[in-house]
């Protein structure tokens, strides 16, 4: 069988969201045993997932392996599946879409080894019982956002002192109240966790245009910022677990 893969990523200008899913592409075509690898855009910037399928077609494969590279389940998701699925009356090549990428162990890991890389780099000594994390998401109508958000926290509630959450937008808590939340527990150490795939605008710009102020207005001194959680080398790992867990059922 020859097999190849396609990521759909909900989009960005950023050039470095462009480099990291090259990147990732690379890592999973070397590690999968895939003849072809390459991403695609649900919206934002090309190329869009018509752009994407048509260039896989143009492959000698029997099988593409469709991910959807989302940290959430929600409406993006089921908007990329429906695109995806109606280009497969068009061709011979069997259409197998994973899961998204929410709701699995390995985010939880990925989410702890940012937590620790960033101790690590400012001489934390602390233990983590004595650590408070502040997770902050993207923001999403769709009630699984939090569900799928809540699980990384649950993973984490008993390592460390207090783990809590906010949303960039769309939801609340907003970063504001998610800071003066945290402000109240008189944490030693807060660390904040930037859950989000790339370097795009949300992580260099729009997250801080809150952050900064919420921070200089309030009393915590402490505070520890880590990268966002898409350069982890097991997002690598994870996304062909989740392409395993449809072709080895087909």
């Amino acid at each position: 069988m020859k097999r190849g893969l396609l990521l759909i990523d909900r989009g960005s200008r950023q050039r470095e969201a462009s480099e990291e899913l090259e990147t990732i592409c690379a890592e999973i075509k070397a590690r999968g045993n895939y003849i072809f690898t390459d991403y695609c855009f649900l919206e934002v910037e090309p190329p869009f997932i018509e752009d994407g399928i048509s260039k896989c077609l143009k492959q000698n494969i029997d099988s593409l392996t469709i991910v959807p590279y989302f940290l959430y389940p929600g409406k993006k998701v089921k908007i990329a599946v429906t695109d995806v699925m109606k280009l497969q009356k068009d061709t011979d090549v069997k259409f197998l879409v994973t899961k998204p990428m929410s709701m699995h162990k390995t985010l939880v890991d990925i989410v702890e080894n940012r937590i620790s890389s960033t101790m690590k780099e400012n001489n934390i000594q602390l233990d983590k019982k004595d650590v408070d994390v502040l997770i902050i998401g993207h923001g999403s109508k769709d009630p699984n956002a939090q569900m799928s958000l809540d699980y990384i926290l649950n993973g984490l509630v008993n390592e460390y002192r207090n783990v809590s959450r906010c949303w960039l937008e769309i939801e609340q808590p907003d970063i504001f109240e998610g800071i003066k939340k945290c402000e109240k527990d008189e944490p030693k150490v807060l660390i904040i966790v930037f859950y989000f795939l790339h370097e795009g605008a949300h992580v260099k710009t729009d997250i801080n245009t809150n952050l900064i102020p919420a921070l200089k207005d309030s009393n915590l001194k402490d505070t520890f910022v880590t990268k966002h959680i898409g350069t982890d080398e097991n997002i690598i790992n994870l996304v062909i677990e989740r392409a395993r867990e449809v072709e080895n059922a087909n």
